[in-house]
């Protein structure tokens, strides 16, 4: 298969590249070349911005794929632009196009009513925002599919965790808390519920798509276990081996005005889950690994970075989560 990823630096993108190129899948990456990541020896790279218009012709001119996998749609909100001139570029040159979603792609004022299964209402804010970005997109690639036959079709994850995660906020602070007997806050009584994935299982999902015809012009939610937060902080700490210490934070101290100092999925905006129904009756929908055995494959990789005993914060460019283990201990010992 001759597969184009657009993005493939980073998380989702950089684990695609690598499944696909291991199992000898001719790979190209499409992006702008400003992370510093290597890439698989053998995987061709086009250098363009898919903000700018010109840049992806120019990059796109000539050429054709089996499979085109797109895992760089946040930018797009920045950017300001849309979708449409890319599915022009595409339309008629891709045998199957996968577009990787959201959770947030759904109307949010859903929050609390569960499961939330693909034909229910999406985000209507627009494209200045991730949600509504993720939901015009998907509402194009729908279109095009109905209008031309465009083999396109959406992945729609909820909290991906695994190794090369780049969002600092979730397993990576969580294992260090557990591993140096931290305070772990938190918020709602724990009862705020959320659905978690690997980012293995999400790519050989995507992958998998590429062969159902039945794809075309559909949504799926692609998730694994759903749990609230204190069954995932305790599950955690059986992977870790160690007592997780929870201080509970009262809805009087939850503040709104800035970031919290815990996982941002604990909060009542992340309450909700999905329903994978639909990937697994339409496309076969397996997950490899349960919450458990994800994160203690997560924890290894995590080992493996020399992360243990990591006090030093860490920061992604794009999602700028990170953690505050002072501040946490200071909210811990006034809550105590």
């Amino acid at each position: 298969m001759r597969a184009l990823v657009l993005g493939g630096s980073v998380f989702v993108g950089r684990r695609l590249v690598h499944m696909l190129d291991a199992a000898g899948h001719e790979v190209t990456v499409l992006n702008r070349g400003r992370t510093g990541t290597s890439l698989p020896p053998g995987v061709g790279q086009i250098i363009a911005d898919r903000t700018d218009t010109d840049s992806m012709r120019s990059g796109l001119s000539g050429t054709s794929w089996d499979a085109v996998f797109d895992v760089s749609g946040f930018v797009m909100a920045a950017g300001g632009s849309d979708i449409s001139g890319l599915l022009d570029l595409l339309d008629g040159r891709t045998g199957s196009y996968v577009f990787v979603s959201s959770i947030m792609a759904y109307d949010q004022s859903l929050v609390g009513v569960f499961p939330w299964t693909e034909d229910m209402p999406d985000n209507p804010d627009g494209p200045s925002v991730y949600g509504g970005f993720k939901a015009l997109a998907e509402r194009a690639i729908v279109a095009r599919h109905q209008e031309t036959g465009f083999p396109g079709c959406v992945v729609r994850p909820a909290a991906i965790y695994g190794p090369e995660n780049n969002i600092f906020d979730m397993e990576a602070p969580m294992f260090l808390r557990l591993e140096q007997r931290l305070p772990i806050l938190l918020p709602h009584g724990g009862l705020v519920t959320g659905s978690y994935g690997h980012v293995d299982d999400l790519c050989e999902f995507m992958v998998a798509l590429t062969g159902v015809a039945r794809a075309g012009g559909e949504v799926f939610n692609v998730t694994g276990d759903s749990l609230t937060a204190r069954r995932y902080v305790q599950v955690l700490a059986e992977v870790v081996g160690a007592p997780a210490h929870i201080v509970e934070v009262p809805d009087s101290m939850i503040s709104t005005g800035g970031p919290p100092l815990w996982s941002h999925l604990f909060g009542v905006r992340h309450h909700a889950v999905l329903s994978t129904e639909k990937a697994r009756n339409i496309a076969g929908l397996s997950n490899r690994y349960d919450l458990r055995e994800g994160h203690r494959h997560t924890y290894e990789w995590f080992r493996s970075r020399g992360w243990s005993g990591r006090t030093e914060p860490l920061s992604d460019p794009v999602w700028k989560a990170t953690w505050d283990f002072e501040a946490e201990a200071d909210l811990a010992r006034r809550l105590q």
